[in-house]
Formats: structure tokens, sequence, C-alpha cells
């Protein structure tokens, strides 16, 4: 076939945008993902599609960045405010999931535009899940944000893959005893217990 005459790939939409986030989950979580694609009413060939195209605009030399990126897929945000990081200001941009209604995905940027955290948080007004042992944490129950409260002070620890976050704190189990643990998180979203 003539590349020139050739149909465009259609367009990458915010079902398209789940899939990709599915599809990062599904290493940890594949029972929770299979749900989710009856619930969208798609599979995984269409999860793994979704996701190499993805992945393809991201690499793309002429790419755009990752705060336009976003909103040419997912359209204009719900809301934009201004967050102070420190010293710092951003700005957090919140889209809506359909998949998940009480969380939205917010893209933190830099004055300029650079992206500097893209990942799950709660949406506004919604209520946040307050854990207080660790086996209250269930897979895609809670956010970053929310652990690290739930159980301050957790400190940050670099993912084992791009998109995937961890914490270590202290917090008790059932039996009341008091242990390390991290939790590991992917797209903000938590997955499972390392340790």
């Amino acid at each position: 076939m003539d590349p020139m005459t050739a149909d465009p790939a259609p367009p990458f939409t915010p079902l398209d945008f789940q899939l990709v986030l599915l599809r990062r989950m599904a290493d940890h979580q594949p029972g929770l993902v299979e749900e989710a694609l009856r619930t969208l009413d798609t599979g995984r060939a269409a999860m793994r599609e979704a996701n190499r195209r993805w992945q393809a605009m991201v690499r793309s030399p002429r790419g755009r960045g990752a705060g336009a990126r976003y909103r040419s897929v997912l359209g204009p945000p719900e809301s934009v405010t201004e967050r102070r990081i420190g010293d710092l200001t951003a700005e957090a941009a919140i889209w809506p999931v359909p998949l998940w209604p009480d969380l939205r995905f917010e893209v933190l940027s830099a004055p300029g535009g650079a992206v500097w955290n893209e990942w799950l948080v709660r949406a506004p007004g919604a209520a946040s899940p307050v854990p207080r042992t660790v086996e209250e944490l269930r897979p895609w129950s809670c956010t970053v944000d929310e652990v690290a409260r739930a159980f301050a002070p957790a400190r940050p620890m670099e993912g084992t893959a791009p998109t995937r976050w961890q914490l270590a704190f202290t917090a008790p189990d059932a039996s009341g005893a008091r242990r390390e643990h991290v939790a590991e998180f992917t797209w903000g979203l938590f997955q499972r217990m390392v340790r």
C-alpha cells in the first residue's frame, strides 16, 4: 500500500489512555486489570496496542512535550491550579478518569511547561481512605499521598520502572506490631506491599 494514501492512525482517545494506565498495572494486579478491561468492554490486545502507540508518541523525536500530549489526548483539563512546592510554583492540571470516578489524573508542570510528575490523585471532594494497618491497604484503594499521610513519616523511594514509586514507612500490622514496610505504586495508585 502506498504510504501516501494509507489511512492515518485513529486518534488516541481517553479510553486508550486508560488502557495505557492498565498496561503498567497488569504486571502486579492482572486480575483487577482483567475486570477493568471487561468494564471498558475491551481486551488485552487493545491494551497492548494502546501502550505501543503511547510509547511511540513518548519516544517520537517530533512528538509534543508531555503537557501538550496529555491535553491533546485527554482534552482540556477539568481544573488547573497553582501549587507551591518549597520555593517553586507549579501548575497542577487534572482530568477525570472514568474507570476510577473518585480519582483524577494529575500532571504537575514547572513554569515553562516541563512536566515534573504525572499520576493518579484523589478527586477534589471525594472521600479519602484512611488505612490504620497495612492489612487495610488493598490494591487500587489508595494513592501515594494518602498512604504517606496515613503512615507518616513516609520516605519516598525510587520505583522499579518509570511510572512506579515506592514508599517506606513504619506501620502496625493486624497483631499491633509496628514494622518497616515498603508499598509500591503504579501511576500513583497502590499496587502491592513489597516487604
